[in-house]
């Protein structure tokens, strides 16, 4: 498939802002995604493109946190396999089916966890008592956002750590970093599956994964000198930009 050279200069510049912005608040892929669209290419090759950048911008990130001691991987083993296994799932059942469902109930989703994060008292640096057990989340959390993640995807950045901070406990810093680490389970495996079955875009894919990764480097950087109190309010902000934004302009 040829794409021009300006309209790649252009997909290339919206990756390296959604690396920045998902390694911070997540909804990268509500850039990326409707960007390919516009591109002219075919949803599912989309789908496939945008999965393949994503992954790899997301292991900038998880990596980042991992190496400075924010993202501890051992707990997060069952959840890993459960979203693993949903993404699989979903990366499947979208080559067959619309979602055209899920993409009219998700901006919903994003305008109620950015009213969540804009009223709820300011998240502290530290842990506080967890809702459910780590086993729980996997089955249920975990698994289902692994499934949305492999059908769908955008969104799901600011969808985890909500989930960690509401579910779990976790301070905003140690959820976003394990956020990180979740979306690159779901990510990968959903981008392998579309590999093999022959839809990425190279010539695209390529490109954006290199900023993805400069943009996602800087933003855990970010995120991780400045702490939740910077994180709360961008994570809200974006979230509810990406929430009217799928509500106005699909």
């Amino acid at each position: 498939m040829e794409i021009a050279a300006d309209t790649q200069v252009i997909l290339v510049g919206v990756a390296f802002f959604a690396g920045l912005i998902s390694s911070i608040a997540g909804s990268g892929g509500i850039l990326t995604l409707p960007a390919l669209l516009w591109a002219g290419l075919p949803p599912l090759n989309a789908l496939a493109t945008n999965k393949v950048q994503s992954s790899l911008g997301t292991l900038s990130s998880a990596w980042n946190f991992f190496r400075r001691g924010h993202l501890d991987v051992k707990p997060l083993g069952l959840s890993v396999v459960f979203a693993v296994a949903g993404s699989a799932v979903g990366t499947m059942v979208v080559q067959s089916l619309d979602s055209a469902v899920l993409t009219r109930l998700i901006p919903f989703l994003l305008l109620a966890i950015a009213l969540y994060f804009l009223f709820s008292p300011k998240i502290s640096e530290a842990d506080h008592p967890q809702k459910i057990s780590q086993r729980w989340f996997a089955c249920t959390a975990a698994l289902g956002m692994g499934f949305y993640g492999g059908f769908f995807g955008p969104g799901m950045g600011s969808i985890m750590p909500f989930l960690f901070v509401w579910l779990l406990g976790h301070n905003l810093v140690k959820a976003t970093a394990e956020t990180k680490l979740m979306i690159l389970a779901v990510n990968g495996t959903s981008a392998l599956i579309f590999v093999f079955s022959g839809y990425v875009i190279w010539q695209l894919a390529i490109g954006m994964s290199v900023v993805q990764v400069i943009g996602a480097r800087l933003g855990s950087n970010l995120v991780m000198k400045r702490g939740a109190g910077f994180v709360q309010p961008i994570i809200t902000v974006i979230t509810l930009l990406m929430a009217l934004k799928l509500l106005f302009f699909p």
